[in-house]
């Protein structure tokens, strides 16, 4: 009897982001920034509220290198409350024992989806003076969660069972160096990553080309979508995020909006209808503004 419940949880606890998009699905994944702190009242609230529109929510991982409630225990509240989590794994904070540690920990809790990502350098955050760990490379740490998925840890060790993970990573379209950034695709998807999540998309044309270089990959690709909150943000994106850069029409609007949600919403939908042909999904990255994307979806057109 032991045998079956194990085996009725295992089957409940498979991916269906995963499923979804083997099916082809066009799929609709967002983002929550997991507390400063042991209260989950706001993050448990937003989730219930974003759990029939989404197929997935990303729990991150001391999001710019501000230190905030693990990723780990963020992520198992969601699952126990019926949603699926994608928790990101960065390579900044743990060395790679502590990471597979992690990761087996976060299979026996009910998580199956990883995005792995370096993260950012520690000095850019609350805590300057940590030191950055960065034990491994990001294709290293896909390699080590699909070495787990065959029963190996990354030094080649034998592990009691095997876990089931699927396996996602970050590309960025609008890298300065586009050949580099698709070279570490390249790698990435060679260490198993099947699924990315983009940077934030402005140009739907260069977007577009990108995907042409990278179909030969056959991997599942979330395109990146950030509501433009404020001429501020823009300007701040602009100056000092690589890789992005909103077009000054977008800023004159947002300028010149009396109401700068619905303003930005009609924007954000309009770029996800030009984007919703050439990839396999969203990734929504709201920054506080998840109220807004029930109406995002809505007016681009997405039922949910």
């Amino acid at each position: 009897s032991l045998r079956f419940t194990y085996s009725q949880r295992k089957h409940r606890n498979m991916s269906t982001l995963r499923n979804k998009l083997v099916s082809s699905q066009f799929v609709v994944t967002t983002e929550l920034i997991p507390p400063k702190g042991v209260s989950l009242t706001g993050l448990l609230v937003k989730a219930e509220q974003l759990k029939p529109l989404v197929d997935g929510i990303n729990v991150t991982d001391s999001h710019n290198s501000r230190m905030s409630l693990s990723p780990l225990a963020a992520a198992h509240q969601l699952v126990q409350t019926g949603l699926e989590p994608i928790m990101q794994m960065t390579t900044r904070d743990r060395n790679r024992i502590a990471l597979q540690s992690d990761m087996l920990g976060a299979h026996i809790l009910g998580i199956r989806n990883l995005v792995c990502m370096g993260g950012d350098p520690p000095h850019l955050g609350d805590h300057p003076d940590a030191k950055p760990v960065f034990d491994l490379a990001t294709n290293e740490l896909i390699a080590a969660a699909s070495g787990l998925n065959a029963g190996k840890d990354f030094a080649g060790n034998t592990v009691n069972g095997t876990t089931e993970f699927h396996i996602g990573a970050v590309v960025n379209p609008g890298a300065d160096d586009l050949d580099v950034e698709i070279a570490r695709m390249e790698e990435k998807v060679a260490a198993g990553a099947v699924f990315f999540q983009t940077q934030a998309i402005y140009d739907t044309a260069k977007f577009a080309a990108f995907i042409d270089r990278v179909a030969h990959m056959k991997v599942s690709i979330l395109a990146g979508i950030l509501p433009v909150k404020s001429v501020r943000m823009a300007q701040h994106m602009n100056d000092n995020v690589p890789g992005i850069f909103i077009p000054d029409h977008i800023i004159n609007a947002i300028d010149k909006a009396t109401d700068v949600k619905q303003t930005s919403s009609e924007i954000t939908a309009s770029i996800i209808q030009e984007l919703c042909s050439l990839c396999q999904g969203i990734h929504l990255m709201t920054l506080g503004w998840e109220d807004q994307i029930p109406r995002i979806l809505d007016l681009a057109g997405i039922d949910r």
